[in-house]
């Protein structure tokens, strides 16, 4: 069934703005560098600016965050990697819901599918909605086109960071060439706004950048005093002892050669000279630097995965074996990003469409990730065995296929008969 084949309704919802609202300008290319000489009290006063609704600094503190610290960019690309490497699909309301009208909801599906295909930056528009799960706000246009004579979604367009700010009310608000301080509402059926991890009602108070804001700070504060202390006692100290007859003149020939060491890791010494070179740290277990920042780093890892076992098992007895049951994220954690987003997506994306296409009493369709099963292929043929040949279930084959990774023979193909023929 197509949607053509369902009667359409004139919708009551109001018709959202056509074309691009949010037009590039220069200023989103341009940033400060608020890491540049962070303090605690820098951090502070960043945070209170988001606070109060201004959340320029924050964001641009969040990106520099990542592009900074090697660990926190690994496991934050690790926890969004986890949700956008699944597979999407737009399921009919009658799939979920009972006493839905089949015809008007697998129309509405049907319609749904076709324009998230036709739509080359949906992905892209989905990358940059996981980004939410750091900065706990990503907003996306929706653009909308009259397509053969009806309003249609063309294309979906991610809007700056940097453009967000909230009201007084902590209501969001959209920067734009108009109105650069006070910022547009982002109306119904034209944005899709995506704020997974809010506190009591104020998205700028949530996100994992922000919990790990302060875990970042005291870990770049302990690489800088960790390069200060190699730079000074870090290279071995060469101590040359000199002859009470010496001049001068010798004495600074000697210091030269001593200076050209350190570089050339060569010399030439008089027999009158007595040359030592004393290791750095040698027989001490040296600072406390590094433990600290592997400390900081599991605490991100417990943050942003939910466990540590799977980035950092260096020295841990029996951590590959432990490591080898851990999903790289918790999966009670990604099973929520999922829902979340699914409900984002539904909400403000797919009702849009329905209701522009079907009016406002058509049923809307659900957004789903297709979540894997954490079983062994053997273990699937094992239960696939109990359940179709001593329950007596119905499986369909071309999903057994899909699940157990064995590809469906063709026409002309020659298949496998085995033992059962």
């Amino acid at each position: 069934m197509t949607p053509t084949t369902v009667a359409h309704q004139q919708p009551r919802t109001s018709q959202p703005p056509m074309g691009q609202v949010i037009q590039p300008r220069k200023e989103d290319s341009v940033r400060d560098y608020p890491s540049a000489g962070l303090t605690p009290s820098g951090l502070a006063a960043v945070l209170r600016e988001a606070d109060d609704g201004s959340l320029g600094s924050a964001m641009q503190l969040f990106e520099e965050m990542e592009e900074k610290d090697a660990h926190l960019f690994s496991v934050a690309n690790t926890r969004r990697l986890a949700l956008t490497g699944l597979e999407w699909e737009v399921l009919s309301a009658a799939d979920l819901r009972a006493g839905v009208d089949r015809a008007r909801a697998d129309a509405a599906a049907i319609y749904c599918r076709e324009v998230l295909a036709g739509i080359d930056s949906f992905e892209e528009i989905l990358q940059h909605l996981a980004l939410a799960v750091g900065r706990n706000l990503a907003v996306a246009e929706i653009v909308w086109d009259i397509v053969g004579g009806g309003l249609r979604v063309v294309d979906l367009v991610p809007v700056a960071f940097t453009r967000l700010a909230f009201d007084a009310f902590a209501r969001l608000r959209i920067l734009t060439a108009a109105s650069p301080r006070d910022g547009i509402s982002p109306g119904s059926n034209k944005f899709i706004v995506h704020a997974p991890h809010s506190v009591s009602g104020f998205p700028q108070r949530g996100g994992l950048l922000r919990v790990s804001a302060m875990v970042y700070l005291a870990k770049n504060l302990a690489m800088k005093d960790w390069m200060i202390f190699t730079e000074v006692f870090g290279m071995p100290v060469r101590i040359a002892r000199y002859e009470p007859s010496a001049t001068a003149e010798e004495k600074r020939e000697l210091l030269h050669m001593l200076e050209s060491l350190g570089s050339n890791a060569a010399g030439v010494f008089s027999r009158a000279v007595e040359l030592q070179v004393i290791e750095a740290n040698r027989g001490g277990t040296g600072p406390p630097y590094e433990r600290l920042a592997e400390f900081l780093n599991r605490e991100m890892s417990k943050a942003w995965l939910g466990q540590t076992l799977t980035t950092d098992v260096s020295g841990q007895k029996g951590s590959f074996a432990a490591s080898a049951v851990h999903q790289k994220v918790r999966r009670d954690i990604l099973v929520d990003d999922v829902r979340k987003e699914g409900r984002t997506i539904r909400r403000d994306l797919l009702t849009p469409l329905v209701r522009m296409r079907f009016g406002d009493d058509a049923p809307v369709p659900f957004f789903r990730r297709r979540l894997g099963r954490d079983i062994s292929t053997r273990e699937l043929a094992d239960a696939l065995d109990v359940a179709v040949n001593r329950l007596g279930a119905k499986v369909p084959a071309r999903w057994a296929h899909e699940a157990l990774g064995i590809p469906q023979a063709g026409g002309g193909d020659a298949a496998l008969s085995g033992s059962r023929g």
